[in-house]
């Protein structure tokens, strides 16, 4: 459909509701070829009306799905909110890869500015790591970290900078248990990181998230020397560790800290950006602070770039584990074979009796800004979140901040919590994160660049220090084959170097949260 000059959008041809794309007022009439409603009562931006009668318990359509039942009679020029509309779904464990796509056409000839690192990985930025193995290290690593400023590291222009990565983990839990297995899979994720030149790591000694446990079962090595040709071997040199209560405290660990950076500093500046295939783009999709406009403009056309990545031979991970039920027969369909399809559901379902233990449900999901924005149910939610995974086959499902293989588009499981889930598709290797929003989400996780994209023209211009694209101008004329194309653009771009407004605002030191999972004991 034409958006310019319109007034609402109908999504699918059997919709029975549509979306307002500016507020509409009662009296107004809406008709298409197959319909015509008076408008009832004051229809906001970005919300739904009925454009047809809905008995209570009927299905109310949106995106051609169901994304609720009537909860009281609807009708039509009705708004459709929380008052009128619950979330009702039961998993669909229909048709299982029976729809496989074919294989995207290949794109040819595509490269960025990238880092290649000596085991063939390559990053997008080239950063010091300071990383704490407990909650007790992370004030100590935050100092380390802060001592190098914007003037020191002028003179080492090839470095993005340091950053400490702190959490509030690491002890208190089961050793090998679910908690622990998940922050050392994090830790040895960013330790081994391509964005990551080298790193420090920082522990207080006795915690049991242990420095030796982290290095064995992550198989850690410290630097990644210049030089060696792509596909070789990492050199196995000493890898920097400091232990606070060996050491002798606070003070004395932040001093041998700092001179350990020192000496990375000159050895990490001496990587340089070469000309490389966008087969090594490894993208982070994310939406947050959604709106009704997130599923028509920005998602959609990040979902056209991450074929395209995927075109080029590139990974695309879509994550969000708990903002894909009511839209996983989506891609338990187009999975690449049933296994996958089965992995996916069984995800979902360990959802479902995760969030029973405590008395909760998927449907808790949608914020209020989410619901202000004009999404009502979980399951509306997640049909819009779902085009950020485009239209290519799902490839595979990891765990959590599992280190990403596999080309093609893939699911990683985590939850929906912005910084909770980028943390973990960072730890898995994504070098590029693109972060869609209609409410405005402030974000950023270094070391990778995230580029924030608004799904509509009113935001871009109230928060323009914090978004970089916009793709409200899909509801002013844009096609969305031109605004993911452009987004496509963007991401080489940001790759190869163009910091992103989140960098230049200095996010990204404090949205590291890897997924608190498990009891704290």
């Amino acid at each position: 459909m034409e958006l310019k000059s319109k007034a609402w959008i109908r999504l699918h041809s059997n919709d029975n509701c549509i979306v307002a794309l500016r507020s509409l007022s009662p009296g107004e009439s809406v008709s298409d070829a197959d319909f015509t409603t008076i408008v009832r009562q004051l229809i906001p931006a970005g919300h739904k009306m009925a454009i047809a009668n809905v008995a209570a318990g009927a299905s109310v359509l949106k995106y051609g799905w169901p994304i609720g039942v009537a909860s009281q009679p609807i009708a039509a020029g009705e708004h459709i909110h929380d008052h009128n509309l619950k979330c009702e779904h039961t998993l669909d464990y229909q048709d299982l890869a029976t729809e496989t796509p074919e294989p995207l056409a290949p794109i040819e000839g595509r490269t960025f500015e990238g880092y290649v690192r000596p085991n063939g990985r390559v990053g997008t930025r080239n950063y010091i790591g300071i990383i704490s193995t407990v909650n007790c290290s992370a004030s100590v690593s935050r100092y380390i970290a802060n001592h190098f400023t914007p003037e020191i590291l002028a003179a080492y222009p090839n470095v993005d900078g340091v950053v400490a990565f702190k959490h509030e983990s690491g002890c208190g839990l089961a050793y090998e248990g679910i908690r622990h297995r998940t922050l050392s899979r994090v830790l040895g994720g960013i330790a081994k990181h391509p964005n990551i030149g080298a790193y420090l790591l920082i522990g207080l000694g006795c915690e049991q998230n242990t420095l030796g446990h982290l290095m064995k079962t992550q198989r850690l090595v410290s630097l990644r020397m210049p030089g060696a040709a792509i596909g070789t071997q990492e050199s196995e040199t000493e890898i920097p560790i400091l232990s606070m209560q060996d050491v002798g405290g606070t003070t004395a660990t932040v001093r041998r800290g700092v001179e350990l950076v020192k000496e990375l500093l000159p050895r990490v500046n001496s990587f340089q950006r070469t000309t490389v295939p966008a087969s090594e783009i490894i993208l982070a999709t994310k939406c947050g602070g959604s709106d009704g406009y997130s599923g028509i403009t920005a998602n959609p056309a990040l979902g056209i770039a991450s074929d395209k990545i995927v075109a080029c031979g590139g990974t695309s991970i879509l994550s969000e584990t708990t903002e894909l039920y009511g839209a996983e027969q989506l891609f338990t369909k187009r999975a690449n074979n049933e296994k996958v399809a089965q992995d996916l559901l069984a995800k979902m379902e360990w959802w479902m009796d995760y969030t029973a233990h405590y008395g909760e449900e998927f449907d808790n999901n949608p914020s209020l800004g989410n619901k202000a924005g004009g999404l009502t149910t979980i399951i509306e939610k997640s049909l819009g979140a779902a085009a950020k995974g485009g239209s290519s086959p799902l490839q595979a499902v990891y765990e959590y901040g599992d280190r990403v293989q596999t080309k093609g588009m893939v699911i990683m499981d985590a939850p929906g919590f912005d910084p909770v889930c980028v943390t973990g598709m960072v730890a898995s290797g994504a070098n590029v994160v693109v972060f869609t929003t209609g409410r405005g989400s402030c974000f950023g996780c270094k070391p990778v660049p995230s580029i924030k994209v608004a799904t509509n023209s009113a935001l871009f211009e109230r928060m323009p220090d914090d978004m970089d694209l916009n793709m409200g101008t899909v509801l002013e004329g844009e096609s969305l084959q031109d605004a993911g194309d452009r987004l496509f653009e963007a991401i080489l771009e940001t790759a190869s170097g163009k910091k992103t407004k989140s960098e230049l605002l200095g996010y990204g030191d404090d949205e590291f949260c890897p997924w608190p999972i498990g009891p704290t004991l």
